[in-house]
C-alpha cells in the first residue's frame, strides 16, 4: 500500500475537510464569469476532479483565458499530476497566480502553466523538494515502491528544471531538502515570471 506525496503531511491529514462544491451559487457563479479557478489547501482527488471539472467548463465555454489563484501545501502527487496537465490539456491560456505559499504538489502544479502565466502576489513563498512516500507491506514491495519513488524524483526534478531554466544537477541539490523561496527571488529562479500587485496586471 501507498501514499506518495509532494508534502510532509500525514496519510489522512485534511481528508475530511471539505472542498469548494461544484453546485451553482452566487460565489460559484461570479467566479465562473470571471473565469477564474481557485486552488486553496491540500491537494487530493476530490481537489482534482474539481478543478478538472472546472477547466474543462471554462474551456468549452470560450477560448478566453482562465485565472487560477494557487495557495497549497501540497498533496497527494498523482492529484497534482491530473491538475498540471490539465492546465496544458484544456486549451485557452491559463495564468496561474501564486499566492501565500505554494508548496511541493502545489508548486508542481504552479508549473503546469507557461513560464510568462507564471505570476504571483507579493508575499507569496514557495516551497520545492522531493516526494516522500509512506510504504507498507511485503520486502519485495517496498522495494519496487522504493524504485517508484525514485523514478517520480527524476521526472519532476527534470520537470522543475525544464520549466525554470535551472540545470537538472542545481535541482536535485536543492530539493534534496526543504528549499523555500520567495517572489523576488522565485522570479530570478525561473518559477516566476512577474510579481503582480494588482489584478489588473495579471
Amino acid at each position: 500500500m501507498r501514499d506518495w506525496r509532494l508534502d510532509d503531511e500525514e496519510e489522512g491529514e485534511g481528508a475530511d475537510k471539505p472542498d469548494m462544491p461544484m453546485t451553482a451559487g452566487p460565489v460559484q457563479n461570479a467566479l465562473f464569469k470571471s473565469r477564474t479557478v481557485l486552488i486553496f489547501g491540500e491537494i487530493n482527488m476530490r481537489l482534482a476532479e474539481r478543478v478538472t471539472a472546472q477547466l474543462l467548463a471554462l474551456a468549452a465555454k470560450s477560448d478566453d483565458d482562465i485565472r487560477v489563484i494557487i495557495n497549497s501545501p501540497g498533496g497527494h502527487v498523482e492529484s497534482g499530476d491530473t491538475i498540471h496537465d490539465m492546465i496544458r490539456f484544456c486549451g485557452p491560456k491559463v495564468k496561474m497566480i501564486g499566492t501565500g505559499w505554494v508548496a511541493s504538489a502545489g508548486a508542481h502544479i504552479y508549473l503546469g502553466a507557461a513560464k510568462e502565466n507564471r505570476l504571483c502576489l507579493p508575499n507569496t513563498r514557495f516551497l520545492l523538494h522531493q516526494p516522500s512516500g509512506g510504504v507498507r507491506g511485503q520486502a519485495s514491495d517496498i522495494e519496487i515502491e522504493a524504485e517508484e519513488i525514485v523514478k517520480m524524483r527524476v521526472r519532476v526534478n527534470r520537470m522543475i528544471a525544464k520549466e525554470t531554466g535551472q540545470p537538472y544537477e542545481k535541482i536535485v541539490k536543492d530539493t534534496q531538502r526543504n528549499f523555500w523561496i520567495g517572489a523576488e527571488d522565485a522570479v530570478a529562479y525561473g518559477l516566476v515570471s512577474k510579481v503582480i500587485n494588482r489584478a489588473e496586471e495579471a
